[in-house]
């Protein structure tokens, strides 16, 4: 028997890159995923395809997680899909680098919003449904414990995710539901390609840093998700997991 026969899952955000990888590997594993987007429908169908056409259960569910009635919406789909709900993966995040200087109120709330927010009230929604053995998986980010320059709000966005982190798990961890998070370094997807990351400077150096000499896959993060999502991991709450390639 698979993992996660018998489960049923969202991930936000999921209709490309990180996680769009871990809704099918969790999928692959034997749970039913629903996919998330805010704006590309087409991306997540694709996502849905994939598991499908793999012989996994998907359907894809619309919800912008920085608002409370659509980031129940998107749990209210689970539910109404698949009865139940055992796994949040909160994956949906944008990020924009600017030195200090440049910084602007919109940056600030509209990464603060999907970030921080978004995850909030995710979760508020899925905890209503989530029993003994549920997992919550938060997707932060390494650069908590780099600091890049110019990342000051991005950088904030995902210290306030491992913080949350911690006390969710001591909050939700009478009712038995764990929550940690899957912290990644530089992950080769559609979105570091287009901010210029792959290929650059900036990655070259990353790399030169990285003991294990590589920029991360999805996959790689995936894996993780699984084993946090799975009952391999069942001793684990508040966890913060650096899939960086051991890059610090």
């Amino acid at each position: 028997m698979s993992k996660l026969t018998g489960k049923v899952a969202i991930v936000t955000g999921a209709s490309k890159g990180i996680g769009a990888a871990i809704a099918k590997a969790l999928a692959a594993e034997g749970a039913s995923v629903v996919v998330n987007y805010a704006s590309s429908q087409a991306g997540a169908q694709t996502v849905v395809d994939a598991i499908t056409a793999a012989g996994g259960k998907a359907v894809a569910a619309h919800g912008d997680v920085s608002k409370a009635g659509e980031a129940k919406g998107i749990v209210d789909a689970a539910i109404a899909a698949f009865g139940r709900l055992d796994i949040l993966v909160n994956n949906s995040g944008v990020y924009e680098f600017s030195p200090l200087a440049d910084l602007t109120e919109d940056q600030f709330h509209k990464m603060f919003n999907i970030n921080v927010l978004g995850l909030l009230l995710t979760t508020q929604a899925a905890a209503r449904h989530l029993g003994a053995g549920g997992s919550v998986i938060n997707v932060g980010s390494a650069v908590t414990s780099l600091s890049p320059p110019d990342s000051a709000i991005y950088t904030g966005t995902k210290g306030a995710v491992d913080a949350i982190t911690g006390v969710l798990a001591a909050e939700l961890g009478a009712r038995q539901i764990r929550v940690n998070a899957i912290n990644p370094g530089i992950v080769e997807t559609e979105g570091s390609h287009a901010a210029g990351f792959i290929g650059s400077d900036f990655e070259a150096h990353a790399v030169s840093q990285t003991p294990l000499g590589r920029v991360g896959q999805p996959g790689d993060i995936a894996d993780v998700a699984v084993f946090l999502a799975s009952n391999d991991s069942k001793w684990l709450t508040g966890e913060h997991l650096v899939a960086s390639g051991g890059l610090r």
